[in-house]
């Protein structure tokens, strides 16, 4: 015969000094004689919850279950879908979801709480585990463009620039990127410069703004994939989670990059970070300078990477050749791939915007720009951020749809992020 005992829901067998003890127990008749026992019986029950404990390192690990209701904060990398007897513990990562909620006149609504939203995944309701309010801090990787058109209107651009840092909360961290050709080479390439990693340091990034310089070439693609792998690297910290946003000050006409639009979109979709463009128009100048002629003072050419990218998307049987040169290339030819290329850069901002839960704010003049960098802040003051930890534990780097819903606000228009793709392997 074995005597067992119950703890935490589970029979487990005595140890035998406490067998012992039970047994020497129960043949004794006087009181005396069982303190020793009883004693010996009392360690054991304390001990035998330690008996289920193991770990190779030989540290006591132990795993306390949460009750039916009980409150728990959630964890930063892991979720736990936990029952009322047992614990069982599924590693998975939070979803961040940039949320700006508009009133019918378009404009932000504050002061909403988490029972107001509602998120689904693939069509299926989630749990919101995590919600920063439109108090929190924010981070923002600000693009500036300087090439082409905009080359004349420096000052304007550092104006502009310096009016959307002064709109921001003193707590929110700012990164300056820009374009820049080597001053050695001025017939080299543009390349992408972080004039300053991310600061609240308003001095650090006057400097930066005031080292603005003019470039040869629009690497906007490969901007795009340094905001989402190089200014935005590291993982948010906690208060600033699903609150990071690309602010652009471009025509998105690119011109000299390695990455494609696909690669830069996949780059930003997957960092959760959200996407504003002010949009210059730019389109009316470049085309006046692209009809001249070759060797006249003032033009400009469309290069080899923006022709053959026109070629690859739009005439895929033509001739490679036939694109090589744009010297050789007709008024209208030279027209209408110009036209063309803009067409696909306001086509290309505008989905990295609605995608990502950003806006585009076109202008017509580099003057207007500073009114749209003061709609941008105004916005960023008043998004939500919500987080979530996907019942749909499959990681196999499939893209899933996100929907939210606002509850309790009467002609709401919701701004979201569309989806993600999910974690694979």
């Amino acid at each position: 015969m074995r005597e067992r005992m119950r703890a935490k829901g589970e029979d487990r067998p005595l140890p035998v000094f406490a067998l012992i003890a039970w047994r020497t127990m129960a043949s004794t008749t006087s009181p005396r004689h069982r303190r020793l026992p009883i004693f010996a019986l009392m360690l054991s029950l304390f001990i035998a919850p330690l008996s289920g404990v193991s770990g190779q390192s030989g540290v006591l690990q132990q795993t306390r279950p949460r009750r039916a209701g009980e409150a728990r904060k959630p964890p930063t990398t892991s979720a736990e879908e936990v029952g009322e007897d047992d614990v069982v513990r599924i590693e998975t990562d939070l979803v961040t979801v940039p949320v700006v909620v508009r009133d019918r006149a378009g404009r932000p609504i504050a002061s909403l709480r988490p029972e107001n939203f509602q998120i689904y995944e693939d069509g299926q309701p989630q749990r919101i585990a995590n919600f920063a309010t439109t108090d929190a801090p924010f981070e923002v990787a600000l693009l500036l463009d300087t090439s082409g058109s905009t080359r004349a209107d420096l000052e304007l651009i550092r104006r502009a620039a310096r009016s959307f840092i002064a709109a921001l909360r003193p707590f929110d961290r700012v990164a300056v990127l820009a374009f820049k050709t080597d001053p050695d080479d001025p017939s080299a390439l543009a390349k992408v410069e972080i004039k300053t990693a991310l600061t609240n340091d308003r001095a650090r990034l006057q400097e930066a703004i005031e080292d603005l310089s003019t470039s040869n070439g629009t690497p906007f693609y490969d901007s795009l994939l340094n905001v989402a792998q190089k200014v935005f690297a590291d993982p948010p910290r906690e208060e600033v989670r699903g609150r990071r946003a690309l602010v652009a000050l471009t025509d998105g006409v690119d011109s000299t990059s390695e990455a494609d639009f696909a690669r830069a979109r996949a780059a930003l979709l997957q960092k959760g970070i959200i996407c504003y463009f002010i949009e210059i128009n730019t389109e009316e100048f470049v085309e006046d300078r692209l009809l001249r002629d070759c060797a006249d003072d003032g033009t400009l050419q469309l290069s080899r990477t923006q022709l053959q990218r026109y070629r690859q998307l739009f005439v895929p049987r033509a001739d490679e050749d036939a694109y090589a040169d744009f010297c050789r290339l007709g008024p209208f030819q030279r027209m209408q791939i110009s036209r063309t290329l803009y067409e696909l850069a306001r086509r290309e901002m505008q989905e990295l915007a609605r995608v990502t839960g950003g806006q585009t704010f076109p202008v017509a003049e580099l003057r207007d720009a500073q009114r749209a960098f003061a709609q941008v802040a105004n916005e960023i003051g008043k998004q939500y951020s919500l987080g979530y930890y996907p019942t749909n534990k499959a990681r196999d780097g499939r893209f899933r749809t996100i929907r939210v819903e606002v509850k309790g606000v009467s002609g709401a228009q919701v701004s979201a992020r569309e989806g993600y793709y999910a974690p694979k392997g």
